[in-house]
């Protein structure tokens, strides 16, 4: 399904995933936007393994090695670990999973982590599910969900959604200039999220030339282009969720 990077073809200087193939999936958005609940849903449905790259850094803090006061010191500051730390524990959760398709989530962060994945692993990803919710809504979720997290109290989710603004859009605009990005509305019900996310997986998922040109019609015609700015960063990101979703119901154009 889509564009699976033979990682044993590039030289990517000894990458641990050199002798596999696996398809990997993006999950962005920010702090609270519902990705871990959505990919729950995912790897139900369509037998995905979901890598949370905070949980293995969390996890790999708590297991006392000597990264875990680093790690725990950007965490508690909102920062960004460094790119090697995190691909290393990515690879090695990979490496330890019998099945080829893994939902990242929460990776890459910013450009740094982008480039850095790609040329370590030599694996580019099938395509990016971007949970678009605001930041009001975010904080609400954030603020109530009361898991005992170091990190969902109000001074740091500040912190959080600047990181979050300040580096992980730049990686969505250039996914979406590669015409990688399935944006998702993420501040409606949970259940109505995953009908658009299962769109995005269904088999004609959107990601062929064919499917791409068709999607770029429906989007021009009815208007799925969303204009996303934050900060100095103003991108046009084609709802393709929605596209696919008049594709399903049998949407009739005549040209």
């Amino acid at each position: 399904m889509g564009t699976v990077i033979d990682a044993a073809t590039k030289d990517n200087d000894g990458s641990a995933l050199a002798s596999k193939k696996v398809t990997i999936i993006f999950v962005l958005g920010g702090p609270g936007s519902g990705k871990g609940t959505q990919c729950a849903n995912i790897v139900q449905h369509y037998g995905y393994t979901h890598l949370s790259a905070g949980d293995l850094l969390r996890a790999e803090r708590d297991s006392g090695s000597e990264n875990g006061t680093m790690i725990d010191n950007m965490i508690a500051e909102g920062k960004i670990v460094p790119s090697e730390v995190t691909i290393k524990l990515l690879e090695r959760a990979i490496l330890e999973t019998d099945n080829d398709k893994f939902l990242i989530d929460g990776f890459p962060r910013n450009e740094e982590n982008r480039a850095a994945f790609e040329s370590v692993t030599g694996i580019e990803p099938e395509f990016v599910l971007f949970f678009d919710c605001s930041e009001e809504e975010m904080t609400r979720r954030l603020l109530s969900r009361n898991q005992g997290r170091t990190d969902d109290n109000i001074e740091t989710i500040k912190k959080r959604f600047k990181v979050y603004m300040e580096s992980s859009l730049p990686v969505i605009e250039y996914y979406n200039s590669k015409g990688k990005v399935r944006r998702i509305d993420a501040t409606k019900p949970v259940e109505e999220v995953f009908d658009a996310v299962k769109a995005c997986f269904a088999p004609s998922g959107g990601t062929g030339v064919k499917d791409r040109k068709f999607g770029s019609l429906v989007a021009a015609i009815f208007g799925f282009i969303t204009r996303k700015r934050i900060g100095r960063f103003s991108v046009d990101i084609v709802d393709d969720c929605q596209v696919l979703l008049c594709q399903r119901q049998k949407l009739m154009i005549l040209l």
